[in-house]
């Protein structure tokens, strides 16, 4: 299997909890919402949760085969997104993301990466994914910073759009990246689709989220699906079958005689 396809699924791109509090609606369609607060502190409102394991199918398109992959993802709130997949019945790698970054090893090329989150930005063609965004993408919850300022929210029969009043800037060290941002939740405020636009690249990174259950007290996505658009294109299905909120061990170690990866 690809590197790159280890680098996006080990460390957890490899779901959300929306407390519905009303807010103001106009009646005509796709019109503006003039008082926001109350969608804004719902949307930023952090997850209620200790821990979730997650049982996952995990299918990759990148016009190369690459066998589904059962896959156990288990995250401890804001402290650890830890990965194992299995293609068929063989252990295929295991990864690990924490706030410091991501460690991923797979057993085909016996190969492993070690990494600050700037490899896994590069891989989405973004520029903002930090440890507490990756969790959220996972889980369902707005991955971006948000603030009622940079955004317009209006109103239609589907829920609520979000769209960004101006490109939105992110980024260190001397390079800034700007993007065009839609979201759009449904009416119970379940996060529904994000997009943005990189507007120097033209890049795009999708995520669409479906099938929203109920669970414990949170909301959660059965289904998440990332697409990545640019100078090479991809995709990565998640169908979550099983959420379940017991402990478990999450063990990681690099097997010997394993080559790393240099990251570029």
């Amino acid at each position: 299997m690809k590197k790159y396809i280890l680098t996006l699924l080990l460390p957890a791109l490899l779901l959300s909890c929306a407390v519905t509090t009303p807010v103001n609606s106009p009646t005509d369609a796709n019109a503006p919402i003039a008082n926001t607060s109350a969608f804004f502190s719902n949307i930023k409102a952090a997850p209620d949760f200790s821990q979730i394991k997650i049982n996952s199918r995990v299918d990759v398109e990148t016009g190369k085969f690459i066998p589904t992959l059962d896959a156990t993802i288990y995250i401890e709130k804001d402290r650890k997104v830890w990965m194992n997949m299995i293609a068929v019945i063989l252990n295929v790698g295991r990864g690990v993301a924490t706030p410091e970054g991501i460690q991923g090893y797979e057993k085909w090329n016996k190969t492993y990466i070690e990494s600050d989150f700037s490899y896994l930005n590069n891989l989405l063609h973004v520029d903002f994914i930090d440890f507490q965004s990756l969790q959220n993408l996972l889980i369902g919850r707005t991955f971006i910073p948000v603030s009622e300022k940079d955004f317009v929210l209006s109103k239609n029969a589907e829920g609520y759009r979000l769209t960004s009043a101006k490109n939105l800037k992110f980024g260190e060290n001397g390079k800034v990246s700007e993007y065009a941002v839609t979201m759009k939740y449904s009416s119970d405020l379940d996060l529904m689709d994000i997009s943005l636009v990189d507007k120097h690249s033209g890049d795009t990174l999708e995520v669409n989220y479906s099938n929203w259950v109920s669970f414990e007290n949170m909301r959660l996505p059965k289904n998440v699906k990332i697409m990545i658009k640019g100078s090479k294109s991809s995709q990565i299905f998640l169908e979550n079958t099983k959420f379940e909120s017991s402990k478990m061990e999450t063990p990681y170690s690099v097997p010997n005689n394993y080559t790393k990866t240099e990251i570029k």
